[in-house]
């Protein structure tokens, strides 16, 4: 990953304004996070300045957290105030021997990644038998979807799916929040993001966007320095068929489980892939 570009404008930032539905997306993809590492040992790569990081810890028997950039990572330090670990550390070549985690997740930052392959194979390698990858990713797929500056390549559902195939790990595909269209409100809202995303007015940071926001939402809540079960709700989320386009929800989820014997038979993943 580049050293060049400093992520902090691009980064949910504890006070930074934010919208109820954006609030409930960050409530939804740590409470599956939570979920899945319940009395586990947990690594979040690219943590951002940690918001869900306390979020996950009431539940895991451990947690640690990571970013690239030294900046956030600072943020991200001083939020902690030591109750957990929080260092710099590339996605790429994640810093502890295999089978150091049962939970490894990556939220709405695959997307920053030079190789994600590497990225799997890395989580894939920490992971322990009986362990789970989580990666919450934006949809690149609807017609409004509008991507990060910085981003380097968005995924689909199918192309996470054959990536976690890939290593090894047994996925299971999920999406949520519709794309609402129903009603003259929703309908124009809907129509006037695809003109702003075609047109190329959305703005680039996190600070033009709470402009945004603001002007179609009108009042926002700020975005806590950690996240509670007060923060948002907790949005339904579905599982969705691999090898199908998906243009009517916004946000993409897949989680890869690791057998509990650390390996997979390979007649089956062959015959998944040749079905997808």
């Amino acid at each position: 990953m580049s050293g060049a570009a400093s992520f902090t404008t691009v980064t949910e930032l504890p006070g930074s304004r934010a919208s109820r539905e954006q609030l409930d997306m960050a409530r939804t993809r740590y409470e599956i996070a939570a979920q899945l590492g319940a009395g586990r040992d947990v690594l979040e790569v690219a943590c951002g300045c940690g918001i869900g990081l306390a979020y996950i810890a009431r539940r895991a028997r451990s947690v640690v957290g990571g970013d690239f950039d030294p900046e956030i990572v600072a943020i991200a330090q001083r939020e902690a105030a030591g109750r957990y670990e929080v260092r710099q550390m590339d996605a790429q070549a994640l810093p502890y021997p295999a089978g150091s985690f049962d939970t490894v997740i990556m939220l709405e930052a695959l997307y920053y990644i030079p190789d994600a392959a590497r990225f799997f194979a890395e989580a894939r390698r920490v992971l322990r038998p009986g362990g789970c990858l989580f990666v919450c990713s934006a949809n690149r797929e609807w017609d409004g979807f509008n991507p990060s500056p910085f981003s380097v390549r968005y995924y689909s559902l199918t192309e996470l799916g054959q990536m976690l195939r890939a290593v090894g790990l047994e996925p299971e595909l999920r999406v949520g929040f519709p794309v609402e269209t129903r009603g003259r409100r929703a309908a124009l809202l809907h129509a006037l993001r695809r003109l702003a995303v075609r047109a190329g007015l959305i703005p680039k940071t996190m600070g033009g966007k709470e402009w945004l926001k603001r002007l179609v939402y009108g009042k926002l809540a700020p975005m806590p320095r950690e996240l509670t079960e007060e923060t948002g709700q907790v949005r339904e989320t579905i599982v969705y068929p691999p090898g199908q386009p998906v243009t009517g929800y916004r946000v993409l989820y897949a989680i890869g489980r690791l057998p509990a014997d650390g390996r997979q038979d390979e007649q089956e993943r062959l015959t998944e892939e040749q079905r997808q």
